[in-house]
């Protein structure tokens, strides 16, 4: 019996290693793709009452498909022109520092830096090229599982609860409620700071005269836009423009629209901002979100941005039925001891 025990253990966790395996490499749009679809099930629900599930799912994929299909395509057009000149202007700068009187050492030192920072910038550019067909096969994932979760949803969400074991069933219960929480206040936070980061892009450019009013306003769309795409960001935008005048020479424009898009726009607000709006709709401590959303992405990438707050929450609910299970069963014990030191009749 033994034996037969060991052998299905291996088999059990060569089938998990495997499984892992194969799903590695597509876990962030999987991730992506339920978190997005879980954004849209309010529509998806009130849509589904007159087209029914799986039609309403249908219709939502596809008008996300058509818009993230043009957002990409432009994404990509602006990155592949963010990276070239940001190539260039890198290229120019050490160009620059090499015709100033500089002494001996100070040159040689410059040059060599030069050798060897170019071409690792080069290559970073081209593996970004090459991976193209890869982020078009995230995509794909991506889109096809904002679809499933968005068509079965209910399934999902019963297949969940039957696994709750009966014995802990109230514990269970207790920890997805509390996930649920996490990812609503997560999500909301996540709406109204991409809405403020647009709205304030397109002020920034206002006022530090980047562009006429009319590529303001599409500036800041598109701010709002990559907030939303796991491989592009918000700071996409004001390093474009940064860079722009950097090339022009209106260095202190350059360093304005930087420092203004650094601490308004991305990626400080992502730290300071949504973990107060963030706490403030779960009631946890600010402290404990912004360690979470550190520490997630640090360790998980953008993805920990959403995961590290929901463990550490879910951490404060094992550590409260810890609590209740320990207070609990100090109780009976102390009520003999009680008993027996009060006085006789």
């Amino acid at each position: 019996m033994k034996a037969e025990e060991l052998v299905w253990g291996a088999v059990i966790a060569i089938i998990l290693y495997v499984t892992w395996r194969v799903v590695h490499p597509l876990v962030t749009p999987i991730f992506f793709g339920l978190v997005l679809a879980y954004a849209s099930y309010p529509i998806q629900r009130r849509l589904s009452v007159r087209l029914g599930r799986k039609r309403s799912a249908l219709v939502i994929s596809l008008s996300m498909l058509v818009f993230g299909g043009a957002l990409t395509l432009e994404l990509l057009l602006v990155s592949v022109q963010v990276l070239m000149s940001f190539y260039d202007s890198v290229v120019d700068v050490f160009n620059w520092l090499l015709t100033l009187p500089l002494p001996s050492d100070v040159l040689n030192f410059l040059q060599h830096f030069q050798d060897q920072v170019v071409p690792r910038i080069a290559d970073y550019l081209s593996r970004q090229a090459f991976s193209l067909p890869s982020y078009l096969l995230q995509l794909f994932v991506f889109f096809f599982t904002y679809y499933y979760a968005l068509a079965y949803g209910e399934e999902i969400r019963a297949q969940i609860y039957a696994l709750l074991p009966e014995k802990n069933r109230e514990l269970g219960e207790e920890i997805l409620w509390s996930v649920n929480k996490t990812l609503s206040a997560l999500v909301r936070a996540w709406l109204l700071l991409n809405v403020a980061k647009g709205i304030l892009m397109t002020i920034g450019f206002i006022i530090f005269r980047v562009s006429d009013l009319y590529t303001a306003i599409v500036a800041g769309f598109l701010t709002f836009a990559f907030s939303f795409v796991p491989l592009f960001e918000g700071w996409m935008i004001w390093l474009a423009a940064a860079i722009y005048f950097a090339v022009e020479g209106a260095y202190l424009h350059a360093l304005g629209i930087a420092l203004y898009g650094f601490f308004l726009v991305s990626p400080m607000p992502d730290y300071t901002i949504r973990p107060m709006l963030v706490a403030r709709d779960t009631e946890l401590d600010e402290t404990l979100v912004f360690i979470g959303m550190i520490g997630g992405t640090w360790a998980m990438g953008l993805k920990g941005l959403i995961i590290g707050p929901i463990v550490l929450n879910l951490l404060l609910v094992l550590l409260k039925e810890w609590k209740r299970l320990t207070e609990s069963s100090r109780r009976p014990s102390q009520a003999p001891q009680e008993l027996s030191s009060r006085p006789p009749g």
